[in-house]
């Protein structure tokens, strides 16, 4: 695990491309900073805890969404 300092604007979904090179780590992100998911749009200067890069790629992706959004439609 490593840290990541926000820069103001950025959200979840650009973190995880900017990172990884794909948006859908997001969830992986997110899972990793349950105490800042009331946070949609960051402020500058917030510090996320995030996966390596090796261990956030290797894992596969199995549908169109990441799993937080694949839940919610679930229960739609």
């Amino acid at each position: 695990m490593k840290t990541y300092t926000t820069v103001q604007g950025q959200t979840w979904d650009q973190i995880a491309y900017e990172l990884y090179g794909n948006e859908y780590m997001c969830d992986k992100i997110m899972e990793l900073n349950r105490d800042k998911l009331d946070c949609f749009v960051f402020p500058a200067g917030i510090e996320l805890t995030v996966p390596d890069k090796a261990d956030a790629v290797s894992e596969t992706v199995t549908s169109d969404y990441p799993a937080w959004r694949a839940m919610l439609n679930a229960k739609i």
